[in-house]
């Protein structure tokens, strides 16, 4: 009796499905019969052309999975993940970072900056934008030429400029009315 009231239910389920979805089923049971039979000893073969299959079919009716019995579902879910995986890491195979940066253009940011060595990269980038080139301010930090001399002068050419200065301060001392001395 359960028996007999299973099968109209199921009779009455499969009214209501779509025929799409039906087609889908019977198309997973086809391929499934197929990889049976083509199966030489032990363990099913699967090709790579059977799981694109089995992923496409749960892509577009997920509900398919119920009438795999070969492999288990959450098999098909994982080479689903592994293929969205994998098509993401194609898609996005292009070098990351800022784009290449024409070779002419580096030698005129290095020319620039060979020429006019107290330009500083906002006046060499200000200069590259007014004649049209667009390239920003680190870029042309990149390419300049820097310069091998410190940006002031050094300690032993500021003793040498201010020596009368600083000897004239060291050894000359004035006391003043308060007895203080200057």
């Amino acid at each position: 009796m359960i028996e007999i009231l299973r099968a109209l239910w199921w009779i009455l389920i499969r009214r209501f499905r779509s025929r799409a979805r039906i087609e889908a089923e019977n198309l997973a049971l086809r391929h499934q019969l197929n990889v049976v039979r083509r199966r030489a000893s032990g363990r099913l073969q699967l090709r790579s052309s059977d799981r694109i299959l089995f992923v496409w079919l749960y892509r577009l009716w997920p509900g398919v999975l119920a009438s795999v019995v070969t492999i288990k579902p959450e098999t098909v879910v994982r080479w689903h993940r592994r293929g969205f995986k994998a098509y993401w890491q194609w898609k996005s195979r292009e070098t990351p970072g800022r784009p290449r940066i024409a070779k002419e253009i580096r030698n005129l940011i290095r020319d620039v900056s060979i020429a006019n060595p107290l330009w500083s990269e906002p006046r060499i980038h200000g200069e590259l934008l007014k004649v049209g080139i667009d390239v920003a301010q680190s870029t042309v930090a990149k390419y300049m030429v820097k310069g091998r001399r410190p940006p002031s002068q050094s300690w032993k050419a500021f003793l040498g400029n201010h020596a009368d200065g600083i000897a004239s301060v060291d050894f000359f001392v004035a006391p003043t009315a308060a007895l203080k001395l200057l």
